[in-house]
């Protein structure tokens, strides 16, 4: 698409006009520096202004392009459901439960048939929860900008205090605190992300027939980085000598994990980087790949530490959804009973930590979690480790229960 100058063919969004020329949906933008971000174009393929403003704000602040692809879907949709259901702007937030159930069953591949309860969803809680995350961003820059009134956050948001949020996050302060709730969640089943045994990550291992491949589980599972951090690995980041570099935290080998804008879209999801010791398995196995690597002619003139091996991308950085299409094909060839994802090794890591001794702090940091609440949804206890627990208390019952023979 061309790039449009100041005023040009813009569609328009203004207060109390009902979005016309559905249905809307995401656009990626080339930037001249190189860098792209997500927006939302009209049927006639001119960008939303303040859809355009919005989104490129998030690129502006250093969110991942992943991010701004997120989210101009999920605008994308609701200006969709706007132009489609004829609800002015101005009154969307008080119509947003309507709005759930259009997204719960509206299929952008046939989107004349809008079908009701009673039928399969679409999307699920998950799905439509972050729809509605992104919406309630959006609407707050347009009350900032003054598209839509003040009063749409009342309508987005109810007052509640913060006594049922964790002490950790609430803090040492003392005295009634107030925040702001989203009014519309949908529900989702309690469902905790597993973990992957060991055994499971040792036939892992051993499906691999290669040793990038050995690298990216043992890179997941030993490091615990996730498929992002992974992928956008370079081989500046990889310190795998002993001894202190400067200005460097950590002695002896260890890799970087910083936040950077990469071409295959690979991005760290903090914005602060990390250092992460690599214990002798993943040394070894970094030696092992590098001797691959240099096997690969168009892989020494890229500077990603992991590279695609097959294909017209050979040589270049792998993509993160590479990843996840090598850990259903390893669960397969294993012949486990169950896929493993690349965030299970994850749990699987931090759960280690802590069932040999490690202390919250320590995993919380590993992680990369800004706050330890954060790190103990990733917990998943040996079961021994809590027998062992248990056994631990004294028992001070002996005059009440016979003692065991």
């Amino acid at each position: 698409m061309a790039v449009l100058s100041a005023g040009e063919a813009w569609s328009p969004l203004v207060g109390a006009a009902v979005p016309a020329l559905g249905p809307y949906r995401r656009f990626c933008v080339r930037l001249p520096t190189g860098g792209r971000y997500y927006t939302v174009v009209d049927a006639d393929d001119r960008r939303v202004h303040g859809a355009d403003e919005f989104l490129f704000g998030l690129y502006a602040q250093g969110g991942a392009e992943s991010t701004s692809e997120t989210y101009a879907g999920a605008v994308a949709l609701f200006l969709t459901w706007c132009a489609v259901s004829g609800v002015r702007l101005e009154d969307t937030a008080r119509y947003l439960g309507r709005f759930v159930v259009w997204l719960r069953h509206y299929d952008s591949a046939e989107p004349a048939v809008v079908a009701g309860p009673g039928t399969r969803p679409v999307r699920g809680p998950s799905r439509i929860n972050t729809v509605l995350a992104a919406v309630r961003e959006f609407c707050k820059h347009l009350v900032a900008v003054r598209i839509l009134p003040a009063s749409t956050l009342d309508a987005l948001y109810r007052v509640v205090e913060d006594r049922d949020l964790p002490e950790e996050i609430r803090g040492e302060r003392t005295g009634l605190r107030l925040r702001l709730r989203p009014r519309h969640r949908v529900p989702r089943p309690d469902r905790a992300v597993d973990r992957a045994t060991d055994e499971e990550v040792v036939s892992l291992l051993r499906a691999c027939l290669n040793a990038r491949d050995r690298l990216i589980v043992a890179l997941a599972v030993r490091a615990g980085l996730r498929r992002g951090e992974i992928a956008g690995l370079r081989l500046e980041d990889l310190h795998v000598t002993r001894g202190r570099r400067a200005r460097c935290q950590i002695e002896g080998p260890h890799l970087h994990v910083i936040k950077r804008a990469n071409p295959n879209r690979a991005a760290a999801k903090s914005r602060y980087s990390r250092e992460i010791p690599c214990d002798p398995l993943v040394v070894r196995l970094l030696d092992d790949w590098a001797l691959e690597r240099d096997e690969i002619p168009r892989a020494v003139d890229s500077d990603f530490a992991l590279v695609t091996l097959t294909g017209p991308r050979v040589g270049e950085g792998i993509r993160p959804e590479l990843i996840n299409e090598l850990f259903e094909a390893l669960s397969r060839r294993a012949g486990l009973e169950r896929t493993i994802h690349p965030h299970m090794l994850r749990h699987t890591m931090i759960s280690n930590v802590l069932d040999h001794g490690g202390t919250l702090d320590e995993a919380q940091a590993l992680a990369g979690h800004l706050s330890p609440v954060t790190t103990s949804a990733y917990l998943h206890p040996a079961t021994s480790r809590l027998r062992a627990a248990v056994e631990r208390v004294p028992t001070r019952l002996t005059g009440f229960v016979e003692e065991p023979r």
